[in-house]
């Protein structure tokens, strides 16, 4: 640190000296604010002094040759009062497309380590200058106290994947504070009675939900899903209620703090793949003129590669952006005290700078490695947009998880009733042992799900075949097509209590499967109580109620909230399921696969009925076994069901049916024993029995 902090110079009226050049951003100091911004090919580099609000610079300090060390430039500007200014770059260099370099003198430039964007505060407000975007400096004073994470190892996390502002937009969600972190906070006790224990909190970089709007028929479309980032160390100021400057991320730590004392952690959806600069057709506003040929990965003629599908695709494994990468997770840890982070195409950030994959991507592996990361999830999306798909072999080092892309493929099949499945699904259900060697590890390597924001909600996936996208203005073109759903006979909504009934015990079934295997469980916010969007499968435009909650469904679908919350509630307490307990006390070994008849795995291409059992002793109680089937017929008729036998003194009991009627599906309390271990399963249904001590 500099001892003495007097100026050394005066630039424009301005009195400066050289700054802390391992300080990226603008950070204050003892009587001014340091700026520190780092450009290899650059040639030059000025500051951008703006009055709040204002389209031109007021002042421009140049950065003397002698402050830059290397790359960086580093300059603490005295007598700067963050109130009274917002700020940018400009840098002057080689302009050779060709090579990748597109330096303009002209074009202010966004701090890459901005802490907040201004004019970003006011959803669906367009900017008077389209993507130019400018800096403030934020306080960082927020006190976190004598604060513990809940520490939830990762196989027993039931993540709640939700949209900031879908969550709580419309006016059903009955919130003060409408799509914003603090409307979050007001759905807390909600959260608690649901039963979860992490949120996955779709992307809250900043990003500018007008980028890239259009209108079709008459309606505005939006970046909404906020997939482009902008800015990766600013929170998206338009989730915010409070819009104090300065005072920019305060709202959300709060929502964290909240949750996370609450037993909930935070897991943030990420996108590093990307950004929202485009391709050559894109705004110009920060990597491209830094080092746009450091950042971007480029074609050997200087166009850019596209693995994505969003335009660009961020050189993740040159050190400068690895390092850019790093610090960034490490900021979202250390200030905001995030658990864990969901990468967005996470194959891309193992492609080398000629877009190949790597054996072993130097990305991956630090932040594998990295100290201050040591706690944190780290959750993958194995596959690009390039077509590299790596669910069960992505390089892991043993930290890394995935969302596990073949058990929501081969379930959804299964659970519809497509044949030739019963093995893929049995793998699945235990923790996709042929995805994840258990030597290395066990349970803790995927990510479970049937449904996530890209895609049908689980209602929608039992009322339509096909997606219905024609309001995204891409003549349904966009979207996924192999969507594995089912519309149960009607396409859409239906009149018929028959179609309507096999929906919900569909749906039913869909959870109770997520929520009895192995593996961390994700399911999409909405879900519980059956939100659509319509048959829309990429609603990521949709700033309106095919996006938005419809928080009116908890009331129509109250039997389906309700079963969620049993059935999270049943995981919770039957530890067995989650991962292999302590050696049972009796012979049962720890985990085994059942046909229509017990210990029998002859599963052919008609098969549509598994079952499975978990066994293990309890924790805490002495000679107390945890014993736990559960059977899924997916078959369309009913099938006769035998139960494994149990050690003597124990009796199964039925928790769970949904071949039964809406008020009996949960049917622990009605003591319904299964003596002869026989039940007849209705088609399409679920049971789950629980080992039952007889005295």
């Amino acid at each position: 640190m500099l001892r003495d902090l007097r100026p050394t110079d005066n630039i424009n009226g301005y009195d400066v000296r050289p700054g802390y050049y391992d300080m990226n951003g603008a950070t204050p100091v003892r009587g001014g604010v340091c700026f520190t911004v780092t450009s290899v090919y650059a040639t030059s580099c000025t500051l951008l002094l703006f009055r709040p609000g204002a389209r031109r610079p007021a002042v421009q300090i140049p950065f003397p040759e002698s402050y830059k060390i290397g790359s960086t430039y580093s300059m603490i500007v005295f007598g700067l009062e963050a109130e009274k200014f917002e700020y940018a770059y400009s840098f002057d260099g080689p302009f050779d497309p060709k090579r990748g370099l597109l330096f303009n003198k002209q074009m202010y430039i966004l701090d890459p380590y901005a802490k907040a964007v201004t004019g970003q505060s006011d959803w669906g407000k367009p900017q008077l200058d389209r993507c130019v975007y400018k800096a403030r400096i934020v306080f960082n004073d927020y006190d976190w106290g004598n604060f513990k994470t809940p520490s939830i190892p990762l196989e027993e996390l039931i993540i709640y994947e939700l949209h900031v502002r879908g969550f709580t937009q419309d006016e059903s969600s009955g919130v003060k504070n409408r799509g914003t972190f603090a409307g979050i906070r007001e759905k807390i006790p909600y959260l608690k009675e649901l039963g979860v224990n992490a949120v996955e909190l779709m992307p809250i970089f900043e990003f500018d939900e007008n980028g890239a709007y259009r209108y079709y028929e008459g309606e505005k479309l939006y970046d909404y899903w906020g997939y482009n980032t902008v800015c990766f160390f600013a929170p998206n100021t338009s989730y915010e209620s409070d819009h104090r400057h300065h005072r920019e991320g305060t709202e959300l730590k709060q929502l964290i703090r909240d949750l996370k004392s609450n037993g909930i952690e935070v897991i943030l959806d990420v996108v590093f793949n990307h950004t929202a600069e485009g391709n050559e057709k894109g705004p110009f506003f920060s990597f491209k003129g830094l080092d746009n040929n450091i950042y971007y990965m480029l074609t050997p003629d200087g166009k850019y590669y596209n693995f994505s599908g969003c335009g660009n695709v961020l050189n993740c494994n040159h050190p400068m952006v690895q390092d850019f990468i790093k610090n960034c997770l490490r900021y979202w840890v250390t200030e905001y005290k995030i658990d864990g982070f969901r990468f967005d195409l996470a194959s891309i950030l193992g492609r080398n700078e000629d877009g190949s994959p790597m054996d072993q991507p130097p990305l991956l592996k630090s932040l594998a490695f990295d100290p201050i990361l040591g706690g944190t999830k780290l959750i993958a999306e194995a596959w690009d947009a390039g077509g590299l798909y790596q669910v069960g072999s992505f390089p892991s080092w043993n930290r890394w998880a995935e969302w596990n892309g073949k058990y929501r493929d081969d379930m959804r099949r299964f659970l519809k009733g497509d044949g030739g499945l019963a093995w893929a699904a049995t793998h699945r259900l235990t923790g996709s042992k042929d995805l994840y060697d258990p030597s290395h590890r066990p349970n803790c390597a995927s990510v479970n799900f049937i449904t996530c924001h890209d895609g049908f909600t689980l209602y929608d996936m039992y009322s339509y075949n096909v997606k219905h996208n024609w309001k995204n203005g891409w003549d349904n073109t966009d979207g996924a097509n192999d969507n594995n759903s089912w519309n149960c006979g009607v396409e859409g909504e239906s009149d018929n209590p028959e179609v309507n009934k096999l929906r919900i015990k569909m749906v039913k079934n869909a959870f109770a499967t997520l929520m009895l295997s192995r593996g961390a469980a994700l399911f999409l916010a909405g879900d519980e109580f059956c939100n659509t969007q319509f048959g829309n499968n990429n609603p990521y435009c949709q700033d309106n109620i095919t996006s938005w909650l419809d928080w009116s469904r908890k009331e129509k679908y109250s039997d389906v909230f309700e079963f969620f919350k049993y059935m999270i509630a049943f995981r919770k307490r039957f530890h067995v399921i989650t991962k292999n307990r302590r050696t049972c006390t009796c012979t049962l070994p720890p985990e085994s696969l059942h046909s229509v008849q017990p210990w029998k795995t002859d599963f052919g291409e008609d098969s549509r009925m598994v079952g499975v059992m978990y066994a293990g002793a309890s924790d805490g109680f002495e000679g107390i076994d945890e014993i736990v089937y559960f059977g899924i017929n997916a078959y369309w008729e009913k099938l006769d069901v035998e139960l494994p036998g149990l050690p003597t003194g124990y009796v199964w009991k039925l928790y769970v049916d949904t071949g039964k009627s809406a008020e009996h599906v949960i049917c622990e309390r009605n003591n319904i024993m299964l003596y002869n271990r026989r039940i007849s399963m209705q088609g399409r249904s679920v049971i789950v029995a629980v080992a039952q001590k007889m005295w």
